[in-house]
């Protein structure tokens, strides 16, 4: 009889003669941890549910509802039960999933009529019904033709189609009751933890509202950003009329040799975006500098270059001010709680440098622009001069662009903000949506790989507190911005999958970011390649991969 060694957190460990429940260990599992509750468990750093059998000898422990992995399964366990209740009361009726808007999931339900305020509430009774029963969710493996079947039932049209091109003798579902579905990732063992949510009516649809992970107990107010789902609609709504809504009609596309058609109209529509607010800025006709921010690899660098070839075919003459430029010394940059520079608050930044820099400029003064040595930490001046003539405009990036406290002593009429997102319109399937940091994240994996010598799992290793910086010092300020872009390209995960999967493999099991590095594989799984002599060379794309017409 095979014997399994299981190693807890606190180094104790247990051997048993059978596959063991992680649901029988949760005493080990939570000992010293109050009353953090466990969501799922870590086995050899694979994130697995609680009634997943362990069948080899593993250190495992615990992943709280209170961590950021913890949260990604509550959402996506709620995500299912909304699936579920939507399937009891309408069935037949396809509930979509749409992008992140604050804590909270957009949804529309395909009905003819529209979704109604009795509809939405309808689904909240039926999915605490769900969630007082405590019912149990069965994860299971069916054949890929029951798989197709099963799917088509239940009228789960883009995932039936995903079988198309991703074709396992074997599918994982996952069941609630008469309905089944796939998650690409695994759910609580029973739906009775799901017990803070809300459904808020919104736009034509409504949103499946969550709690943030370090407050499970409560949703937190909710925080509107109307700006940023115009962008999101516009683009649904011509992914829709080019028949591309999911990595299915992505994969079909692909697969019917159709792709280079599509790669030239999404790069001439992002051109077009980008030309637009060219056209915003000489509208303006005060502004003298455009200040550009959003989160990591968000494509900000690439931006700014195409931006200043719009500006110049208006008739301006666009110059580049670098504000890593200013930072001040390293023994004036402020440390975080945890004793390490900050460089990205706006501290860091030598702000008065800056702004008097800015007015004597825009006053038609010469300036020294000043220089910053990383490798020494030190602020020094090598001798650049910079003067502003009469059709000249600035561009600055960076990701404190939209906070006016970088820029307080430059009037309002005399700036332009932008904000970038990389929101790409694009689903998985009916109901696994496309993360936008998921896009960010691969884009950052391989740029890091390709041009600063980093692992996928260093990269990984330091997101958390990349996100961190950006739910500070960037997502507050998004609604200060004259104009927004989506720099998101609906075929560019096609094109990051074939640098991002080498990488993402060579991460061990023996490393903490293996959990990480796994899920994005199975994320990446869902879409065909696309060779990189595809994409043009002044894409934003190519600042990830490399081969930019431009020079960084």
């Amino acid at each position: 009889m095979k014997q399994i060694k299981i190693t807890f957190p606190n180094k104790t460990t247990e051997t048993f003669e059978n596959d063991i429940r992680p649901l029988i260990l949760m005493e080990k599992l939570s000992e010293g941890e109050n009353d953090r509750k466990i969501i799922a468990v870590k086995v050899n750093n694979e994130i697995c549910s609680l009634d997943a059998p362990i069948n080899i000898s593993a250190q495992i422990e615990g992943v709280f509802l209170d961590t950021k992995e913890g949260a990604s399964i509550y959402r996506r366990s709620l995500c299912f039960v909304l699936a579920a209740a939507a399937n009891n009361l309408f069935p037949g009726t396809r509930l979509l999933v749409g992008h992140s808007l604050g804590y909270g999931y957009y949804y529309t339900l395909e009905k003819k009529d529209g979704i109604s305020k009795q509809d939405i509430d309808l689904l909240s009774k039926e999915m605490k019904r769900i969630v007082e029963n405590d019912s149990i969710i069965e994860t299971s493996f069916i054949s890929y033709t029951e798989a197709c079947d099963l799917f088509e039932k239940l009228s789960l049209t883009e995932t039936r189609k995903q079988l198309n091109f991703r074709c396992p003798s074997k599918v994982q579902i996952n069941t609630l009751g008469s309905f089944s579905d796939l998650y690409f990732g695994p759910l609580v063992s029973s739906t009775g933890i799901l017990r803070v949510f809300e459904l808020k009516p919104y736009a034509d649809g409504f949103l499946l509202r969550f709690p943030e992970h370090n407050t499970p107990e409560k949703l937190t107010e909710f925080v509107d950003q109307p700006k940023l789902f115009e962008i999101y609609k516009t683009y649904k709504e011509w992914g829709k009329k080019l028949g591309v809504t999911s990595a299915a009609s992505l994969n079909q596309m692909i697969h019917n040799r159709e792709i280079k058609n599509f790669i030239n109209i999404t790069e001439t529509l992002q051109t077009k975006r980008i030309s637009e607010i060219a056209d915003q800025i000489k509208a303006k006709k005060t502004a003298r500098v455009v200040l550009i921010a959003g989160p990591s690899s968000s494509g900000k660098t690439t931006t700014s270059m195409k931006l200043s070839l719009q500006l110049q075919a208006l008739g301006f003459n666009p110059k580049l001010i670098s504000l890593d430029n200013y930072y001040v010394g390293r023994q004036e940059t402020p440390k975080d709680e945890f004793g390490n520079y900050d460089y990205e608050c706006l501290e860091a930044l030598n702000i008065k440098m800056l702004n008097q820099n800015l007015v004597d400029l825009f006053n038609g003064k010469e300036i020294e622009l000043p220089a910053y040595d990383f490798h020494a930490g030190v602020s020094y001046f090598k001798g650049d001069k910079m003067r502003l003539e009469e059709n000249d405009i600035l561009i600055m990036e960076g990701i404190h662009g939209l906070n006016d406290k970088l820029t307080p002593l430059v009037p309002a009429e005399k700036k332009f903000k932008i904000y970038l997102s990389a929101l790409t319109q694009l689903n998985l399937d009916d109901h696994n949506r496309i993360a936008t940091s998921d896009n960010r994240l691969i884009r950052r994996i391989v740029r890091d790989s390709n041009f600063r010598g980093k692992s996928a799992a260093d990269t990984i290793a330091m997101w958390d507190n990349v996100q961190k910086g950006e739910k500070l010092h960037i997502f507050p300020f998004q609604n200060n911005a004259d104009a927004m872009l989506n720099t998101a390209l609906d075929y560019e995960i096609s094109v990051l999958k074939v640098y991002a999967e080498p990488l993402l493999k060579c991460v061990s099991p023996l490393q903490k970011e293996y959990a990480e590095a796994n899920r994005l594989l199975q994320f990446l799984n869902n879409f065909s390649q696309i060779s990189a002599t595809n994409v043009p060379n002044l894409s934003i794309i190519r600042e990830f991969i490399g081969g930019s017409g431009f020079k960084y």
